[in-house]
């Protein structure tokens, strides 16, 4: 069939708008017509090539919308269903297996190499191949073939063009929170960067019952906004009094809980220094893949501190994004507030605006006439 997609061709260039032809699912396979795409930062550094994806591409990896078709084998989702598609996983490694699939040993073909298992990739122009599969979706289109790994079958009263950035960016702030990190009722909370991933585990830290939670960036107007969604202070980033505002909001003690989502190595670096005995700091931010980090060792073994890393919040989607949604319904994680919608052919604009700090969270969606 003919599809609309958004192609990345070289990095750094903007996409172009063009006809492709898609395959019909295979076995396991479902093709879902796509509403709409949250653009992540992740999709900004595949087309950049700092992580290995082949070019030319079809992105988009937060989409949402409605199964058109199932290829043989399928039980989970049906013709009709409103559906959200996140990461994809293998389902049999010893990660998968123990419940853990965003650390599948499998996860980065799966989702960055631009094709299925078999090396096939189901997207062509006029019989030129064209990689797909990332993220197990390639959303950036007016339809996408996706996995029962990772397709969510959402309720149809949610509001679907809405809910694309459950599956990646605001899975992975709220899920570092409240799965990772385990947040508990009292303790304190450290947010370095307020984009849709941290602004999302602020307001999972309200949900927690964290008591301190403190954001950190550069923007005024994200931080106004942090405290909009619950944050008890907000501190610039560039303050040259950072470190003592962080312990003298949290009594002397230091934070119980950091959180980084910018992938730099100083600000790592201040995120550890800041935490209390046995605190624990969680890095999901993207880095260039030879980045490293410095840390005083004394500091980090004397009282306990751990540092970790954190893949999509440690979430199980089809058990996170539904208890997500419920919580967006009752009014207590209002995602809702970071997102700006573009029509699908302004998607250039809606990346343009994400890298500037116009936008926090886009999302691109389709006409709904097709």
């Amino acid at each position: 069939m003919n599809i609309i997609a958004a192609v990345a061709r070289s990095p750094r260039a903007p996409f172009s708008i063009e006809t492709l032809q898609l395959e019909a699912p295979r076995a396991g396979e479902i093709l879902v017509r796509v509403v709409a795409t949250g653009i992540c930062h992740t999709d900004i550094a595949m087309r950049d090539q700092q992580l290995p994806t082949p070019q030319p591409v079809v992105l988009g990896h937060e989409g949402a919308g409605i199964v058109e078709s199932v290829g043989a084998g399928v039980t989970k989702v049906e013709v009709g269903d409103h559906v959200v598609m996140t990461f994809n996983s293998c389902g049999h490694c010893p990660s998968c297996s123990g419940g853990q699939a965003s650390y599948c040993h499998d996860f980065f073909p799966r989702n960055f190499f631009g094709a299925r298992a078999d090396g096939s990739s189901g997207l062509s122009k006029d019989a030129e191949p064209v990689h797909a599969n990332i993220f197990g979706q390639s959303s950036f289109a007016s339809h996408a073939l996706c996995h029962e790994r990772n397709i969510v079958k959402v309720p149809p009263s949610a509001p679907l063009e809405l809910l694309g950035p459950l599956a990646c960016g605001v899975q992975t702030g709220a899920g570092a929170v409240l799965n990772s990190l385990a947040v508990a009722p009292g303790e304190s909370l450290l947010v370095f960067g307020t984009g849709s991933v941290g602004l999302s585990a602020i307001m999972a830290g309200v949900v927690a019952g964290a008591t301190t939670i403190i954001a950190v960036d550069i923007h005024e107007q994200r931080l106004a906004l942090a405290c909009e969604l619950g944050a008890s202070h907000a501190f610039a980033a560039d303050s040259e009094e950072l470190t003592e505002q962080i312990f003298n909001a949290t009594g002397g003690i230091g934070v119980d809980h950091a959180l980084d989502t910018t992938g730099l190595p100083a600000v790592i670096q201040s995120a550890v220094a800041t935490l209390a005995p046995r605190g624990t700091c969680g890095i999901v931010g993207a880095s260039d893949p030879t980045t490293t980090v410095e840390l005083n060792l004394t500091h980090m073994m004397s009282a306990g501190r751990s540092l970790r890393g954190i893949v999509e919040g440690d979430s199980l989607p089809d058990v996170f994004i539904p208890a997500l949604i419920r919580l967006y319904e009752q009014g207590r994680f209002p995602f809702d507030r970071l997102v700006t919608f573009y029509d699908f052919d302004q998607i250039n604009q809606a990346i343009d605006d994400a890298e500037h700090g116009r936008a926090i969270k886009p999302i691109v969606r389709h006409s709904t006439d097709r």
